[in-house]
């Protein structure tokens, strides 16, 4: 069995969703395997503009099962909501193509109220949360106090779950000044949902050792990425889940998470708060932001943009887990006279050839850049490597170089056939 796992290289945003679409084609299963509604796709396809959050990519894609696994956290209303905007653009949705796990947790209303008052809490030092409760969700899975799609099928105790949950979360509401929850209205909100939400769930493992037996090729797709992973990113600037390809086995149940492809700007971005040591607030800065559309499928907000971090990439490779990069977004650089690159970071006197996990340090290191001269030629829609700028082509070599990663495929477009396959996939 032929599968492949894309994940983002960098703090999300590096077009996963185009990248998933065109491997879709050819794969007979998609699976989300970590995050929630927090994340964001955009699909292009011709005219058609798809914003995904919890399904996955291969939805909008006929005769592909799509899978959300265990590791997502799950707001039903969110999903029937995005569900019901898929089908008033014309794509078919229904338990033949879609399956939700039936062991995944789900996002309640107090998941968000909590999420959004601790960050009210927490005043300038906020972290930069959608408020969409996806934190709290997963620190109910792990303090095992979790309801879960499962638990919709057996409304009789559904109560005594949400109490559990709501003796916790009332108090901590409590403390901060905000007003507690009522155990009545959530289940009545529940009892009315689930009947919309239990078609669709069953075992993810299942579906998945039978696609291995069946020799069906399977596409793992990930949320946010590397430098948002909760052990691995900019802590505590990060997601609450692991983003990195490893998870893919546990987010799902499988073990055979197969070639591990980076999905990597040609510059880097970044939404909300954190360490961002290539941040340019200058010209430059507003010209990749307004020539790459840099605002958040999710949330709407402005991307911090600037130059391509090869130390911060590198690490993605290390403790990611990746295969080969896939470098989108080359073509929003057309237009600069010269292109950076960070090699190196500086602090406190010393010179540093990782991210240290010290968030101190990171919120106080500076890049060391390399220079080399821009192209200054269209590339959009370029499909063959051999027609590209001999200066692009020195940039994504140097990028090989310096991140101990091959390029796999490079994006000219958001139009998924503008795409150039340096490496044979699937």
């Amino acid at each position: 069995m032929a599968n492949i796992t894309v994940i983002g290289a960098q703090w999300g945003d590096e077009g996963k969703g185009k990248v998933v679409d065109w491997l879709a084609e050819k794969a007979d299963v998609v699976a989300r395997f970590q995050g929630g509604h927090n994340a964001g796709h955009t699909l292009v396809i011709g005219n058609q503009v798809y914003k995904l959050h919890l399904l996955p990519s291969g939805i909008v894609r006929k005769g592909k099962l799509s899978i959300i696994g265990n590791g997502v956290v799950i707001d039903p209303w969110a999903l029937l909501e995005e569900i019901g905007t898929l089908r008033g653009q014309g794509v078919e949705v229904s338990p033949e193509n879609l399956l939700v796990s039936e062991n995944a947790p789900l996002i309640l209303p107090l998941h968000g109220a909590i999420d959004r008052a601790l960050e009210e809490a927490r005043g300038a030092s906020k972290i930069g949360t959608t408020g969409r409760g996806i934190g709290p969700a997963y620190e109910d899975k792990v303090g095992r106090r979790a309801l879960r799609v499962c638990d919709l099928a057996h409304p009789e105790t559904l109560r005594q779950k949400l109490d559990n949950a709501l003796m916790y979360h009332n108090a901590l509401l409590k403390g901060l000044g905000a007003a507690p929850l009522d155990a009545d209205e959530l289940v009545a909100s529940l009892t009315e949902i689930a009947p919309k939400i239990t078609p669709y769930a069953g075992s993810c493992w299942q579906a998945l050792d039978r696609a291995r037996n069946d020799n069906k090729k399977v596409l793992f797709e990930g949320a946010q990425g590397i430098m948002l992973d909760v052990d691995h990113g900019t802590y505590p600037f990060v997601t609450s889940s692991n983003t990195v390809a490893a998870n893919a086995a546990t987010g799902t149940g499988t073990s055979k998470a197969g070639t591990v492809l980076g999905i990597t700007k040609a510059y880097t971005t970044r939404v909300g708060s954190g360490p961002f040591p290539t941040e340019l607030t200058d010209d430059i800065g507003e010209t990749l932001g307004q020539r790459g559309h840099e605002f958040g499928t999710t949330t709407g907000r402005k991307r911090r943009c600037g130059w391509f971090d090869a130390v911060q990439v590198r690490q993605a490779v290390k403790t990611g887990g990746l295969d080969h990069l896939v470098l989108t977004k080359l073509d929003v650089m057309d237009t600069l006279g010269e292109v950076k690159i960070c090699i190196a970071y500086e602090a406190r006197g010393k010179k540093y050839d990782y991210l240290p996990a010290s968030s101190d340090l990171q919120a106080e290191v500076k890049p060391v850049y390399e220079t080399l001269p821009g192209w200054q030629k269209s590339i959009q829609g370029v499909r063959a490597f051999e027609d590209l700028p001999e200066n692009a082509v020195k940039y994504i070599r140097r990028l090989e170089e310096l991140t101990g990663a091959t390029c796999a495929a490079i994006s000219t477009s958001p139009e998924r056939e503008d795409t150039i396959l340096v490496k044979s996939l699937f």
